[in-house]
């Protein structure tokens, strides 16, 4: 008995002693937001973290705040910079193993690695930027070196190691590739006009619906092989460990339309959801310079900021800056030119894979671009597509065209500086203390002087440039101070100043058109209805769809619980309560109605890419509003299906899956229990890690293509609505009271799991609530429990 006491007794010392260091282990893997640090700064700065986390960093002088930034920065979200960095340059596969070849592969192919590497050797050392860009560097490697190794490194196995410059430009470079969508589009459509002809073209709105909402200007054969690139575009950025932009919204209006007599400023730039959340939030405030910033990881300059003069955001623009070619080779494996033939380009690429052999391949270019199709196992003896892509194909400096719009004097300025960003396609939205407001759309357009369709893949053009004409920047679609009071985005169509199209991947008018619906009869706007206007969630279109739908179904081949249910839905008005199961049946109705469609002619496969294309949301709900549609016949049927047919057949297969999935109607249908959202970590998808590192799930407002976009997507592998992507942050600047402008995050400030900011904002988020945005040092100082003093 006594031996049993004594090893209960070693053993519950043993307990203690683990426990002692588990929460020793724990705290030293905690972010400093307190005391003391050297990091070799010209002069003392201080860093007050307020309640959730955020860094105020005062110094007196530029390059000393953005060191200091720099190692705050990475403290917080080293990991999520790590994988930043690696997925341009292709090097996942270091990190993960051979899942993620594919994913280097692609991206060593299309050459943003050899565009950072251009743009560093034209001379970046002579721009202003330069010395932020060094300084910053320093303090995210100074914390390298001096730091806790993030837990992740730890668990993978990977050493940490010194950012460059390099790194920078890579991160921003994926960025521009991250929307993607004439990669997954434009294959897709060529398969169909290929194999199945224009006529079933007609109804998936390639180009504009001539009666869509349009933002209005103002100023004072080998389709079938590429098809294999689009699935694997879609399988890799359904892999990256990090998310991908994806739509936005936002809108400014001017002072004759405010309570307040002041610019008043909103935006939710749209971004797939992940742990830790895109933005990372940080104030500097210099003798010479202050912004209250959002930024990447691995990023010193914010993509999204204000200060007391003026403010600015983005959504995407969704303009096609990519295009297709067809290139025609000889026996000498030269490529066809406008004056003879070519020798390809060759790159060879090594792929360092984590617990396996290196993986060799061969990146061809021709002067359009990369051949696509070789690194698809199996295609690369067929005939060779290039990418002709215009980020790659003009070196531009980003990084300091985001310094120079950070450190603007006036509109004038800032205008002058936005026309040097080529890509992606960004709505620039800004207002100012002077009652400015302005929407700028930035890309470098062009015109295709040739006859391909530009969601097409292009044959028989072999010279580089001559087909294409370049648009001046004043050309652009954009807006200064319009007469109608307000400037707004919503990713739908814009045209050229001189009235031309621009093509592209727009949204539908949903959003766009509850916006304009929403600013244009109210004068008397302020913080608080901007915030409820943030949050609205009701169409204006579902509504019509409905109706349209219900006046064609045939309620004799019903039951009484399926007219039951559809006599309700036709009053539905459009919105999203998480209590109501009118949402769960209209969507799966429109599930259904795609799929009865589409999967005669295309397949399953093809029908799920489809879905995941941009363009499947602008078509689908006229397409079924229509009387008449080469869709609804089915072809491997002796009849001729019509619209009665299509709506008829999915609305009674909507209702039977919802049976079959959930039972008899009840809660279990409801919005709330079946659209939610999980912020799933890169380490999240291991079972045993998921409790640790992901956030949620929760049930959450709003759907696609309504203001409050908490998008899903249609997928045959699961039953529910799952969010995948959404607002990255709700942000209100008020230029009446711009020290407590408004903001949000989806989860919380920090990547550390052990932080007490990883997930402090997620309740806020998920109620449409806000927190302030500091500004006042007095307020600051008093409100803050943490300062760090560093030298």
């Amino acid at each position: 008995m006594s031996f049993l006491k004594s090893l209960l007794k070693v053993f519950s010392i043993l307990l203690i002693l683990l426990l002692i260091l588990s929460i020793y282990y724990i705290q030293h893997l905690k972010p400093t937001y307190e005391g003391e640090l050297d990091l070799g700064l010209n002069e003392t700065t201080q860093v007050y973290f307020d309640t959730y986390g955020i860094p105020h960093i005062y110094s007196q002088n530029n390059t000393d705040a953005y060191k200091a930034l720099g190692y705050v920065h990475a403290q917080e979200r080293l990991w999520q910079m790590e994988l930043l960095r690696r997925i341009a340059p292709g090097r996942l596969a270091e990190v993960f193993g051979s899942e993620l070849i594919k994913n280097d592969k692609l991206f060593r192919s299309i050459g943003i690695a050899q565009q950072s590497k251009r743009i560093i050797a034209s001379g970046i050392e002579n721009k202003d930027s330069y010395p932020i860009l060094v300084a910053y560097l320093d303090g995210v490697n100074t914390f390298i070196d001096n730091g806790y190794t993030p837990i992740e490194y730890q668990l993978v196995g990977l050493e940490k190691s010194h950012f460059t410059i390099e790194d920078i430009f890579n991160i921003t470079g994926y960025m521009a590739f991250s929307f993607a969508a004439a990669q997954k589009t434009d294959p897709l459509v060529s398969y169909i006009q290929t194999n199945l002809g224009d006529d079933y073209l007609a109804d998936l709105m390639l180009d504009y619906d001539p009666n869509a909402v349009f933002i209005t200007n103002e100023d004072k054969r080998t389709a079938k092989q590429l098809l294999a690139y689009s699935a694997l575009v879609e399988e890799v950025l359904s892999q990256l460990p990090l998310p991908t932009f994806n739509g936005s919204n936002s809108w400014v209006v001017n002072k004759e339309k405010t309570s307040s007599g002041n610019v008043l400023f909103a935006n939710d730039p749209h971004i797939g959801y992940a742990q830790p959340a895109v933005w990372y939030e940080a104030h500097l405030s210099t003798p010479n310079y202050e912004r209250y910033g959002y930024h990447l990881g691995g990023v010193p300059f914010p993509l999204l900021s204000h200060n007391r003069s003026y403010a600015f955001g983005l959504t995407m623009f969704e303009n096609d800056d990519i295009d297709f070619y067809e290139e025609q080779v000889n026996d000498q494996n030269q490529y066809k030119t406008d004056s003879g033939w070519s020798n390809f380009q060759i790159r060879e690429e090594i792929i360092q894979v984590k617990d396996a052999d290196p993986v060799h391949f061969t990146v061809r270019e021709t002067h359009h671009g990369p051949i696509v199709n070789d690194i698809i196992e199996g295609l690369a003896d067929q005939k060779p597509i290039a990418m002709y892509w215009i980020y790659t194909q003009l070196d531009r400096n980003l990084l300091h065209t985001l310094f120079e719009m950070n450190t603007a004097e006036s509109m004038e300025d800032f205008e002058s500086k936005i026309a040097h960003l080529h890509a992606p396609g960004l709505n620039i939205m800004y207002g100012d203390e002077k009652g400015n407001i302005a929407w700028w759309a930035t890309a470098q357009l062009y015109n295709r002087l040739d006859n391909n369709h530009s969601k097409m893949i292009k044959h028989e053009v072999f010279d580089a440039d001559k087909h294409i004409e370049m648009i001046p920047f004043d050309q652009n679609p954009h807006a200064v101070n319009p007469s109608s009071g307000y400037v707004y985005s919503a990713n739908n169509a814009a045209k050229t100043m001189d009235g031309n199209l621009v093509p592209g991947y727009y949204a539908p008018e949903n959003r766009a058109k509850r916006i304009v619906e929403l600013l244009e009869p109210k004068n008397d706007w302020d913080k608080i209805s901007f915030a409820e206007m943030l949050l609205d969630d009701t169409s204006s279109v579902l509504p019509q769809t409905i109706r349209a739908l219900s006046n064609s179904i045939d309620r004799t081949l019903l039951t009484d619980d399926q007219l039951s249910l559809l006599n309700e839905l036709s009053s539905w008005k459009g919105n999203y309560p998480l209590n109501s199961y009118l949402p769960s049946i209209y969507h799966r109705w429109e599930f259904e109605f795609i799929k009865y469609c589409f999967e005669d002619e295309l397949g399953e496969q093809l029908t799920q890419e489809l879905i995941n294309t941009h363009l499947s949301k602008k078509f689908i709900s006229p397409l079924m509003a229509k009387d008449s549609s080469i869709w609804f016949d089915r072809i491997n049927t002796n009849n001729k299906e019509n619209h009665t047919q299509a709506v008829t057949t999915s609305f009674i297969n909507a209702i039977t899956a919802l049976v079959s999935d959930y039972g008899p109607v009840s809660t279990a249908w409801n919005w709330g229990e079946l659209h939610q959202v999980e912020h799933q970590h890169p380490l999240g998808r291991v079972p045993l890690l998921k409790p640790l590192f992901n956030v949620g799930p929760y049930p959450i407002r709003g759907a696609r293509e309504v203001i409050n976009a908490v998008n899903f997507n249609y997928s045959y592998e699961q039953k529910n609505f799952t969010s995948n992507a959404g607002p990255s942050t709700r942000r209100i600047i008020d230029f009446s009271d711009i020290e407590h402008s408004i903001s949000v995050l989806p989860t919380g400030q920090s990547g550390n799991p052990f932080s007490p900011h990883y997930d402090d904002q997620v309740q806020l988020y998920n109620d449409g609530d806000f927190r302030p945005m500091l500004l006042n040092k007095k307020e600051i100082v008093a409100s803050s429990k943490n300062v760090l003093i560093i030298n």
